[in-house]
């Protein structure tokens, strides 16, 4: 009975994140910490940002984006930059910029990518959560993980032969 409840659980572990992960990699358009329909990464919640104004160190700086997807700067207060592409954040900030000072020049960098992230649970080394730098597989997350014990049913099969049969 304690094989089987092992099985099923090893099973259902798997499956629950082959489906989360499929899931994961279907991200509706304008999900943050996904790729653009044109390719181009969306900002997401943790990612940090290098915002520099041409002339402006008042208002340039590194920061990350805060979990309800905003950013603060001078001036400006609060901005929405979660779901928007670097290119979208910078044409934010240049026309709200632009009650400020005349024609600025704005740059938006994405420095470090934190908003990528799948929990692995179940039968697995090192259950958690972990941070993924680029696209991966279910089988890079489970290696990540380590690798699943060694099963009961594997060390029963070997050992259950007939000692007498030839």
């Amino acid at each position: 009975m304690t094989i089987i409840k092992h099985v099923i659980t090893t099973v259902l572990a798997i499956s629950l994140i082959v489906t989360g992960l499929a899931a994961a990699e279907e991200a509706p358009k304008g999900l943050a910490g996904a790729a653009a329909a044109d390719g181009e990464y969306r900002i997401g919640p943790e990612d940090v940002l290098d915002v520099a104004v041409w002339n402006n160190p008042a208002i340039s700086r590194t920061m990350p984006v805060r979990p309800d997807g905003k950013i603060s700067l001078p001036l400006l207060n609060e901005v929405q930059a979660a779901g928007l592409t670097p290119p979208q954040l910078r044409d934010v900030l240049m026309k709200r910029l632009t009650d400020y000072m005349p024609s600025p020049e704005v740059s938006v960098i994405v420095r470090e990518v934190h908003s990528f992230k799948v929990s692995v649970i179940g039968e697995v080394k090192t259950p958690g959560r972990y941070e993924l730098k680029s696209r991966a597989t279910v089988l890079d997350v489970l290696a990540q993980a380590g690798p699943l014990p060694t099963s009961p049913l594997a060390h029963e099969s070997s050992s259950s032969a007939p000692t007498g049969a030839r």
